[in-house]
């Protein structure tokens, strides 16, 4: 819901959160701009459990290279429609510590970083680092709810990517 959502966000780059309105209606949230604000979330949220998603530095500086980077830097092509929205997140990636033009040195060097910081953040008992190649088990243990009886998802790559980019452009 961009028309909704990227006022709110930009209120909370201003230093202006409005956390209910944000999150109405939804009980979790993935990946940025929430992984932004993992500090002020925390706190937020006292009894919300977060999940750190480690990877291979390397793979997922190439990843996220060949993807979110290389999408927020062509953003000034976009689409009106679209525009507010990566500005947007081009400024919560950035405040995350993932300045503009890095090489992948200093992807990784900001991966890192990020990782450490919220495991520096959030107390261990709120907090799941976790491989997204170990399935359910430990998700669903740490969450507190039972297994599905089906197959563990595998998606995310970057074609799909780059399909649901261009389909919604």
């Amino acid at each position: 819901n961009m028309p909704a959502q990227v006022p709110l966000w930009n209120a909370a780059l201003a230093g202006h959160p409005d956390w209910a309105a944000i999150y109405e209606g939804f009980s979790s949230a993935v990946d940025w701009p929430t992984a932004g604000f993992v500090r002020e979330l925390a706190g937020a949220f006292p009894s919300a459990k977060f999940l750190l998603t480690h990877r291979d530095p390397g793979t997922w500086a190439d990843s996220f290279g060949e993807t979110i980077y290389k999408l927020l830097a062509g953003r000034d092509q976009a689409p009106p429609a679209v525009k507010d929205w990566l500005d947007m997140a081009a400024r919560v990636v950035i405040r995350s510590g993932f300045a503009e033009e890095l090489d992948r040195d200093g992807l990784i060097k900001a991966f890192n970083a990020h990782n450490d910081m919220v495991k520096r953040t959030i107390p261990a008992d709120r907090l799941l680092v976790y491989q997204v190649k170990e399935g359910w088990e430990p998700l669903c243990a740490f969450l507190g709810v039972p297994v599905p009886d089906e197959a563990f998802p595998r998606t995310n790559d970057r074609a799909e990517f780059w399909e649901l980019v261009n389909g919604s452009l």
